[in-house]
């Protein structure tokens, strides 16, 4: 049976590269309790409990409850750097390449809202060098958006006076949907991608 997280963005079920088995259910127990009551009120005993494992366990697999943080942090950078660098190298106008980095990254947005807003609103809770590494990936990011504007402006598709101020707000007003994104509600994340993709669009003024 396919999840939603699953469906939301194409990949495999969630946190299937993480190894060992005890390792991953920590992790999406990790997730749960983060998104549920936040990385500061969340103990590695809560973490353990919720994987059915003793508090102890925890230890085999993370040094600490930050370095579990800055896994998390870690893949769902990467995926969406992935996600974004696809669509930036990929085929057609800058137009159709500005839409579809819209429509996945507000995909994975909505459909892994709950690991979304960890990864990106609890940066502040990683130590220095893991807030750097994930600082980069974040970089990494914002330059594939806008070297998609960047393209669009050179090839008079967009009117974008202020390319890094558009590209900013671009990944804000993605990242925000993680914010809000109700499983429950009346759009799904394929909806809500397309929605926003459109929305971009206007903004830069694709002709």
């Amino acid at each position: 049976m396919r999840t939603a997280e699953h469906t939301a963005d194409g990949e495999d079920p969630p946190w299937g590269e993480v190894t060992p088995e005890a390792a991953r259910k920590l992790l999406v127990a990790a997730v749960e309790a983060f998104a549920e009551r936040g990385y500061h009120a969340t103990t590695t005993r809560d973490i353990a409990g919720r994987a059915g494992m003793s508090p102890a366990a925890l230890y085999i697999h993370f040094k600490t409850k930050e370095e579990l943080l800055h896994r998390i942090s870690r893949i769902g950078h990467e995926r969406a750097l992935a996600l974004l660098t696809a669509a930036a190298d990929g085929e057609g106008t800058a137009a159709e390449r500005l839409a579809e980095a819209v429509r996945c990254f507000v995909r994975w947005h909505a459909g892994r809202h709950d690991t979304a807003r960890i990864v990106q609103y609890e940066l502040d809770a990683l130590g220095a060098e893991h807030r750097a590494e994930i600082v980069e990936l974040r970089r990494g990011s914002g330059a594939a958006v806008r070297r998609i504007l960047l393209d669009g402006v050179r090839d008079g598709e967009f009117d974008v006076p202020d390319v890094p101020g558009t590209t900013l707000a671009v990944l804000s007003l993605c990242i925000d949907v993680a914010r809000w994104f109700n499983a429950a509600g009346p759009r799904t994340p394929d909806e809500v991608g397309a929605l926003y993709a459109d929305l971009v669009l206007r903004m830069v003024s694709a002709r």
